[in-house]
């Protein structure tokens, strides 16, 4: 029986999917993301008051931040949100469960690295043989870059044979478990890869443009309810034509978004981050718009193959129609 990873019951799944995908006029909209850097374009589209100026002031924003894939997933199955960005692989895992959601745009590409414990003795992917490596959580997007760049080595994990052992663990504790030599490894997103690098001297094995499919994993995407965008297309645009303005910022005002990553981060969160440090690991991200289907299919095969999917069929998963409208209203 395969197993799934998405923290909810595959009944309670099976009953939503079978409900109709009603069409709905929303007077509100609900935002979800992680506050995570590789969310960044969700971020600076809030504090730069995009969204509000292409919803116009008919429309409600509320927004909820989750701790993980999972999390998120749950809450869009029971319609608690509407569109947001999330990790493409429980995107795919929750699909083959609940089909009533689907990836409308790219959001960030890149920004994971493959670090390494000083004085592990890891120098090569082939020193990864009976070492302990920290991932997010169990299906994670970097838990199956990690599997995808160990496969090209002709390694696996443990759970499939391998001896890589693969453990579940905070970010933003990693630093702490390598001090203590807890750990040897760490499949991680930025800008914990900088903070492991300048406070426990780590190693970067495999960089952003080694590490899986280089730079151009796919890290982030925006996903959404099917019966929201039914619903909404003219709200589903507005919201692509913000997150698109989003990209295009950060990407000319490097410095400026990454300030107001930080001061948002720390008034949701309290927890005040390094700015030269998070500056320096957004060169290690590619927010964008664009959708790299292949890879996620390459994801969701993985995924199936670890057990953390049914299927690894995603046809209908990905819908770009409202992308595309986006881009030509920008025109």
């Amino acid at each position: 029986m395969k197993k799934s990873i998405a923290g909810m019951s595959a009944f309670l799944l099976l009953t939503l999917a079978g409900c109709n995908a009603s069409e709905e006029n929303a007077e509100e909209i609900t935002i979800g993301y992680f506050p995570n850097f590789t969310h960044i374009t969700t971020v600076i589209a809030l504090e730069n008051g995009y969204f509000e100026e292409e919803f116009g002031s008919d429309i409600n924003i509320e927004t909820s931040t989750f701790p993980d894939g999972g999390a998120f997933m749950e809450a869009m199955s029971t319609q608690d949100v509407d569109i947001g960005t999330v990790g493409p692989s429980p995107a795919t895992q929750n699909f083959q469960l609940n089909p009533e959601h689907e990836i409308v745009a790219g959001a960030v590409n890149g920004g994971a690295v493959l670090a390494t414990r000083e004085n592990s003795g890891i120098e090569s992917l082939s020193d990864l043989e009976g070492t302990r490596v920290a991932i997010p959580t169990i299906g994670s997007t970097q838990d199956i870059m990690l599997r995808a760049t160990l496969m090209e080595e002709g390694m696996d994990v443990e759970d499939s044979g391998g001896t890589v052992r693969m453990l579940p663990q905070e970010p933003a504790d990693t630093s702490t478990l390598f001090l203590q030599e807890d750990v040897d490894a760490a499949a991680t997103q930025e800008p914990w890869g900088v903070y492991l690098e300048n406070q426990a001297n780590a190693d970067i094995l495999l960089d952003e443009e080694e590490f899986a499919w280089g730079t151009e994993s796919t890290t982030t995407v925006v996903a959404a309810r099917n019966a929201f965008t039914e619903g909404n297309p003219d709200l589903t645009e507005e919201y692509l034509r913000a997150h698109i303005r989003a990209v295009e910022f950060i990407e000319e005002n490097q410095e400026e978004a990454v300030e107001a990553f930080i001061n948002h981060i720390e008034e949701i969160t309290g927890n005040e981050l390094d700015f030269e440090e998070t500056l320096e690991a957004s060169n290690r991200l590619n927010p964008t718009y664009e959708v790299n289907e292949e890879i996620l299919q390459e994801m969701a095969t993985i995924s199936y193959e670890a057990d953390y999917a049914q299927s690894d069929d995603i046809e209908g998963l990905v819908n770009l129609d409202y992308l595309e409208a986006a881009l030509q209203g920008e025109e």
